[in-house]
């Protein structure tokens, strides 16, 4: 293969090359490659970098592989590599599709400790985790840290709460939030329609339903 020839004409590899390669073998799979590659450029003097992580990281975390994604984190900081935004999402993320909010939650308390600052996709994440769980109140928490650290929540962030809201019955939280996104200029999509025309219906409020029916066919979003 290319990399061998590499070898074989005398060209020596960087950490742009490993990183390829071991990006490779987590899209494919071949967990136990991509760590003998890791070892490989470590024993070549070749110093791994965030994205050489990054991959694996996120790779394991995609198979519930939790315990070896946390060994790579400790690794990293063992190395002086600080992990960014995209690790801690990754791992937080994959935490939260395998119903473990809490141990999510403490990965959000560590990267804020360790100075890397949360994005709109971490809170999202999270949200999406609390809904998950029926922990809409602590949803509804993290929608209002967002505002006071200075982040916009956006269509993702609403609609999967209105959603959560909805999931519960509490259709009064839901229709609130529906409304919020008006006054805070935030887009709805035909998603959060959608989730709000179900939420009615379930709950016998038809005429309320076709009303925000008309609203949505008006507003010429797909029906």
């Amino acid at each position: 293969n290319l990399f061998d020839e590499m070898h074989e004409k005398g060209v020596s590899p960087n950490v742009i090359t490993y990183n390829c390669m071991i990006d490779g073998f987590c899209n494919y799979g071949k967990w136990s490659d991509a760590v003998r590659f890791l070892h490989d450029m470590i024993k070549r003097e070749i110093s791994p970098n965030v994205v050489t992580f990054n991959a694996l990281i996120n790779a394991f975390v995609k198979e519930g592989k939790f315990t070896k994604a946390e060994k790579l984190l400790n690794e990293m900081l063992c190395r002086g590599i600080f992990p960014d935004t995209v690790t801690y999402n990754s791992m937080i993320g994959g935490f939260c599709k395998h119903n473990r909010l809490d141990d999510a939650k403490r990965l959000f308390v560590l990267m804020a400790s360790k100075g890397c600052s949360p994005d709109v996709v971490t809170f999202n994440t999270l949200i999406d985790g609390c809904c998950r769980a029926n922990r809409i109140d602590d949803g509804m928490e993290l929608l209002r840290e967002m505002s006071r650290r200075g982040l916009v929540a956006d269509t993702v962030s609403y609609t999967t709460l209105v959603h959560g809201f909805c999931q519960v019955g509490d259709l009064n939280a839901a229709e609130d939030l529906f409304q919020e996104m008006i006054s805070h200029g935030v887009c709805r999509n035909t998603l959060t329609y959608n989730i709000m025309l179900d939420g009615l219906c379930d709950n016998g409020k038809l005429e309320k339903a076709l009303e925000m029916f008309e609203v949505m066919r008006k507003s010429k979003i797909d029906v």
